[in-house]
């Protein structure tokens, strides 16, 4: 398994240096998520401040852009790390996309399963001069030398987008090179949904479910004291609410064995009661869909958790002070090394 770090988008004068840490501690790539601000542009400035590290977007929202800009943007990056460029992608949800944003949702799966292919259609026309992709929302057939990248030294971006349904599973089995799983992705969700789904996707379209990358989100709790995981523990507990909130998510509480949690959840946000919400988690509940460790252990730890299905870890919360920074990136060259 490779191990990479993710860190929200940074003002641009600032996430040189987290990429410069993230490759001195041992991390093996650095995952942007897109929040108020682009992954695009963090991850431009990460690739010339620390050659080699490998970069993703994770994910970055796809409807907003044209496939044709999404494509170019990725194609420059990944010529800049010098083939080390994942290309990730996800929906959103309805009301950032038309409110926000302003553009088409409806119907979202099909909407990205024709993204991601007008997206490698024109990775293919940058190559060869000719672009030619008919699909139900996306119609692209106009190139010339003057508007292409042109060819670069380097394999064609991986594209993953982000998962959780079923039917979003073997899309992404069938036409991307990766799949992003929900921070939600316990064991058990990994077994019963996501192998399966990727593995049936990928047989549609005659491939092996292990030309998909499974790409897991996993939160830590760590320390050698329970006083030191206190405080980490509730942070986890307040990010799971968070996630648990959402209806869509609900089946894969109470297919872990919480049943309600999520009706529970929403009960307490109608409210605005966010102390509420957290209390909704239970210890329970951290321990199937988190990692509680002493730093010596944690490797195994996730080894014995992901090992096998994961091929990339994407530590959640690992970004802090300098000396927590350093140990969780001995741990992903402790696990990297395996």
């Amino acid at each position: 398994m490779q191990v990479d770090v993710m860190t929200i988008p940074q003002p641009l004068d600032r996430i040189g240096e987290v990429a410069r840490r993230a490759q001195v501690a041992g991390f093996n790539g650095l995952l942007f998520t897109e929040t108020g601000r682009t992954a695009y542009l963090n991850a431009a400035v990460a690739a010339t401040a620390a050659p080699g590290l490998a970069l993703s977007t994770g994910v970055a929202v796809a409807f907003p852009r044209s496939p044709f800009v999404t494509a170019a943007t990725a194609w420059e990056l990944q010529e800049a790390t010098n083939g080390n460029f994942r290309l990730g992608l996800g929906t959103q949800v309805r009301t950032h996309v038309v409110r926000r944003y302003g553009m088409p949702f409806d119907p979202p799966g099909p909407r990205l399963r024709d993204y991601v292919r007008a997206v490698k259609a024109c990775f293919a026309a940058f190559r060869t001069g000719k672009l030619d992709h008919r699909g139900e929302f996306y119609q692209l057939d106009f190139i010339t030398s003057q508007w292409s990248a042109g060819p670069i030294d380097a394999a064609d971006p991986k594209v993953d987008v982000a998962a959780v349904n079923p039917w979003m599973l073997r899309m992404a089995g069938e036409v991307a090179d990766g799949v992003h799983v929900h921070p939600l992705g316990e064991p058990g969700y990994l077994a019963r949904h996501v192998v399966p789904g990727v593995a049936a996707g990928a047989e549609r379209s005659g491939r092996s479910s292990s030309d998909v990358a499974i790409i897991v989100p996993v939160m830590t709790i760590v320390g050698d004291t329970e006083e030191e995981r206190r405080d980490e523990r509730e942070l986890v507990r307040a990010s799971l609410s968070f996630y648990a909130s959402t209806p869509n998510y609900a089946f894969i509480l109470d297919e872990a064995g919480f049943d309600g949690t999520t009706a529970r959840i929403r009960e307490r946000q109608k409210a605005g009661d966010f102390a509420g919400m957290a209390a909704q988690i239970t210890d329970e509940h951290i321990a199937a869909f988190a990692t509680e460790s002493t730093w010596d252990g944690l490797a195994d730890a996730l080894v014995a958790k992901y090992g096998g299905t994961a091929d990339r870890l994407v530590l959640y919360n690992a970004l802090g002070d300098a000396e927590r920074f350093e140990r969780y990136g001995e741990i992903a060259r402790r696990i990297s090394a395996r």
